[in-house]
């Protein structure tokens, strides 16, 4: 049967691309999907095409006494708009991918006593998903050990993983790019979507302190920060090291499929993707990043052997050159750290969210087995 569903998500890559996979994967199943988001959301260029798009307000709870209250306002005036849009759209179930602009959204769910669940893409509860977590009837998490859950909540938590896109999941069927001694090596360097400084500032300086025979090998695709991008270019060029920098790189998949090692920040989405491909990596987890959850979603990757995880502080140009050197002067090493990351992936992420999401208006006798049942420690 043909049901609505609402998707809502905050303006952010993290949030926005699991919801546009899900968005995908429920209109396959024949259901018709509207998203709920901000200003920047809706405009993510290629992820809700033919997808009904609404703009609520919700405030950002920030900025002292004045500021908490001016975003009550926004968040009471968005759940007004989204009682009404239910009433026209009539969902079978309203899913919260996080972020301030999900808040009104599942509000007004609550009031119209819609069924809900929310999907947290980090290895620590989001804001705003702890502030719902209580009330909604489902929550899909990522990672086995996800912090700042509650244990009361276990019973209706699942592990499902993080949606990826189709052409990033493909990449797992077909083999690690084949990588000889004296052949091309392959980096990608990526601070998702917005870059990252410290990347540029070290990076070409800790391949640069690789051997030379080593150095001559190497091909990097650099994703840079507009600000960072000359500054970088100029580095790669004056220590030889070939390598094409970008601020935006649209072929993601294509730059995942060819490359042999990965230097990235440790976002959800990141992870997600590196763990579905079968990419080894070495990860530089943002420190500013709320709850520091970046250094919570690098954890299984790296125990698993699938990366190496440098915290900020300690990423140099010689750390760097180290790592490099421990990961790819040995080409089965790498292959086996390729391996080790796919084998903590979660390829059925996104069908299995779609499962849990289409049960959520089942009557309690049919309600299927969860999906999968978190069994990780609760913080």
């Amino acid at each position: 049967m043909s049901k609505h569903y609402v998707l809502a998500a905050g303006g952010t890559g993290g949030h926005m691309v699991p919801a546009a996979a899900l968005a995908t994967e429920l209109t396959k199943r024949g259901h018709h999907v509207a998203l709920v988001s901000d200003e920047r959301g809706v405009r993510f260029p290629g992820l809700f095409e033919g997808v009904q798009t609404h703009v609520l307000p919700a405030g950002r709870f920030a900025g002292g006494p004045m500021g908490y209250a001016k975003a009550l306002r926004e968040m009471w005036r968005g759940r007004a708009m989204a009682r009404e849009l239910y009433r026209t759209f009539r969902p079978a179930a309203v899913i919260g991918f996080g972020g301030y602009p999900a808040m009104p959204a599942l509000l007004a769910a609550f009031a119209e006593k819609i069924p809900t669940a929310v999907h947290e893409q980090n290895a620590v509860l989001g804001r705003v998903n702890r502030l719902v977590a209580r009330r909604v009837d489902a929550i899909a998490t990522s990672y086995e050990r996800t912090e700042r859950l509650p244990e009361r909540l276990i019973a209706k938590t699942h592990l499902v993983g993080n949606p990826v896109r189709e052409a990033v999941l493909a990449l797992r069927a077909k083999p690690y790019p084949l990588l000889e001694e004296d052949g091309i090596f392959r980096v990608l360097v990526t601070g998702g979507s917005q870059g990252a400084s410290i990347l540029s500032e070290v990076v070409p300086d800790g391949l640069a302190m690789l051997p030379p025979n080593f150095r001559r090998r190497l091909q990097v695709t650099h994703q840079a920060r507009i600000e960072d991008i000359d500054a970088a270019r100029a580095q790669y060029a004056e220590h030889q090291i070939a390598a094409e920098l970008a601020t935006y790189l649209p072929d993601l998949p294509e730059q995942l499929a060819w490359a042999h090692l990965i230097i990235a920040r440790a976002g959800a989405s990141t992870i997600a993707e590196l763990t579905a491909a079968g990419r080894p990596a070495i990860l530089v987890p943002l420190p500013s990043a709320t709850d520091d959850h970046q250094t919570a979603n690098a954890r299984e990757m790296t125990a698993a052997g699938g990366a190496r995880t440098i915290p900020q502080k300690t990423f140099t140009a010689v750390e760097l050159a180290k790592q490099m050197q421990k990961l790819g002067l040995d080409p089965q090493a790498l292959e086996n750290a390729a391996g080790r990351a796919k084998s903590v992936g979660r390829p059925h992420a996104v069908s299995d969210l779609a499962d849990l999401v289409e049960s959520l208006d089942a009557p309690l006798a049919r309600l299927p087995v969860p999906v999968r049942q978190q069994k990780a420690a609760f913080a």
